[in-house]
């Protein structure tokens, strides 16, 4: 893994999908979000910094990097923002 050691992985399962998450450091949650088509992967410089101050969280989206790929369907709602944004409430 590359971030430090005070950082865990976990997978947490929402309603739709499982997490992949990293997390660590301690306060007030902060919650990083990959880009497309990026990764958790891509905070790992800035994350441990940001935990210095705050409960960094570093989710992998659904059908990103080691978070559940869950079937699509013709229109993708599965893949909507709408369905990622619940997914990222469940884990909070």
């Amino acid at each position: 893994m590359l971030f430090s050691k005070n950082f865990t992985s976990s997978t947490i399962k929402t309603t739709g999908a499982e997490i992949n998450v990293v997390h660590g450091g301690s306060g007030n949650p902060l919650l990083l979000l990959h880009g497309y088509p990026q990764t958790h992967v891509m905070w790992h410089a800035v994350a441990p910094r940001l935990a210095e101050n705050f409960h960094v969280i570093c989710p992998d989206l659904r059908g990103y990097g080691d978070s559940s790929k869950p079937s699509s369907t013709p229109n993708h709602y599965p893949y909507s923002k709408r369905e990622m944004a619940k997914d990222m409430v469940e884990v909070m």
